[in-house]
């Protein structure tokens, strides 16, 4: 099953996170976006969409972090804990990986790209807007141990993937009590939480250093 990536993008760290959670072995293949790899015609033939991650299994590609997740849970899971059978806990699930995918991991983007990729000064409408998404999954949160309930899912991942570059960006979680609970269940429980971290910390060594 290969597997092009980059061990920095939260969205890669997603879907490594799920592989070892199903137990599933990728062959990684390290893509350098800077050298223009993912714009060769080799890969614009499997994705012509041209992003990572871009996962390659027995011939069959596909792309899209949140789509690859559910993918591999529905193919190789052992059973329903990570993405759940049941219509109302899945609609829980896929809500949290949309609000990962069109807010959370989106918001860090709108302020921290235009810094790291167009040198733009600090933009505090940006700032505020990321602090609100974080309050927004502070409060999905409450009484709840992991992101949709009680059992960690491949919501959790992804959203672990997300927070965990926000750490490292040095985002200040203590008015998020929540969030920080939550992120150490993970750091504890998740796993692949290993890669997950030592890819943050390499976005942060090449972006935020």
């Amino acid at each position: 099953m290969d597997f092009y990536y980059l061990p920095g993008s939260a969205p890669c760290r997603a879907v490594q996170m799920t592989a070892a959670a199903v137990g599933v072995e990728l062959n990684l293949k390290l893509t350098n976006l800077m050298a223009g790899e993912h714009m060769k015609p080799e890969f614009l033939k499997l994705n012509p969409q041209h992003t990572i991650p871009t996962l390659v299994d027995n011939g069959f590609p596909m792309w899209e972090s949140r789509a690859i997740q559910i993918y591999l849970v529905e193919k190789y899971g052992k059973d329903d804990k990570l993405y759940p059978k049941d219509p109302q806990k899945r609609a829980v699930v896929n809500q949290r990986l949309f609000f990962d995918m069109g807010t959370l991991y989106q918001r860090f983007g709108d302020y921290w790209y235009p810094q790291i990729f167009a040198k733009q000064p600090v933009n505090p409408e940006a700032k505020k807007k990321m602090e609100e998404a974080v309050g927004f999954f502070n409060t999905f949160l409450e009484g709840h141990e992991y992101a949709a309930g009680s059992d960690l899912t491949i919501a959790d991942l992804s959203l672990a993937a997300s927070i965990a570059t926000y750490e490292v960006a040095g985002f200040d979680f203590a008015p998020y009590p929540n969030v920080q609970a939550w992120l150490a269940r993970c750091k504890a429980n998740a796993p692949g939480y290993a890669l997950n971290q030592a890819g943050a910390d390499e976005f942060k060594a090449k972006f935020l250093s």
